[in-house]
Formats: structure tokens, C-alpha cells, sequence
């Protein structure tokens, strides 16, 4: 792509080009590194070569390398893509309510948590 500026790597002081994704799925205690995401995350920490390669897990933590690049399934990152952005808001219909009282608080809307979960192969 011309006049689109690569990304750097997100260590500090480090103006390398990123060529690695690193995320944290806390609920499993695991680091994930793998190919560059295709768009910027806020939640990801993009990584130059050098720093992915000596990337280590933290005390008690896992780290995942998923190998991939260029060659990485575009299902496969549809299908991150899909697990990890918060659901588009749906149009809903509002129930029918009775009158409340004005100090009865305003119902909360709640969107259901979306989380992304390790899997392990069976032969691991």
C-alpha cells in the first residue's frame, strides 16, 4: 500500500518496523504473539522482529507463538477479527413499561461479555 506508513514497534525507543501482535488472554494467564494484526488494536502491542524474538511470558504465564506472516488464513483473522470487536448495536424494540417512580433507576442495558479463549490441540 503507497502512503500508508508502516507501523512501528510499540517498545519504547524502538522505531522499527512491526512485523509481530502480541496480546493477553488474562483469563487463561497466556501471551499470544503472532503475524502482524491487520489493523492497529488499542488492546495489542505491535513488536519489530528483534523484540518478538525475545519476548518471554510473564512469571506464571504462557506464551503462545502462533507462526504466520503474510501467509496467515484470512479466515482465521476474520474469525479473530470477529471475536474480538464488541458486537455492532442491534435496533431493539422497548417492552412496554409501566410508569416508575422517579426514584426508581433507569434500567441498565447489558451487552453480553466476548471473551477469547486458548484451545488446545489434543496431541499438545
Amino acid at each position: 500500500m503507497r502512503g500508508v506508513p508502516a507501523r512501528e514497534c510499540s517498545r519504547t525507543a524502538c522505531s522499527r518496523p512491526a512485523v509481530s501482535s502480541l496480546t493477553f488472554v488474562y483469563e487463561d494467564s497466556t501471551a499470544v504473539l503472532g503475524p502482524l494484526s491487520r489493523l492497529s488494536e488499542p488492546h495489542a502491542y505491535d513488536l519489530c522482529r528483534e523484540h518478538a524474538s525475545r519476548m518471554t511470558a510473564p512469571r506464571g504465564w504462557e506464551l503462545l507463538r502462533v507462526a504466520g506472516g503474510t501467509e496467515a488464513s484470512d479466515d482465521l483473522v476474520a474469525l479473530a477479527d470477529a471475536v474480538t470487536r464488541p458486537p455492532a448495536a442491534e435496533p431493539t424494540t422497548a417492552p412496554a413499561r409501566s410508569p416508575r417512580s422517579s426514584r426508581d433507576p433507569a434500567p441498565r442495558e447489558q451487552t453480553p461479555a466476548r471473551h477469547l479463549h486458548v484451545v488446545r490441540s489434543p496431541h499438545e
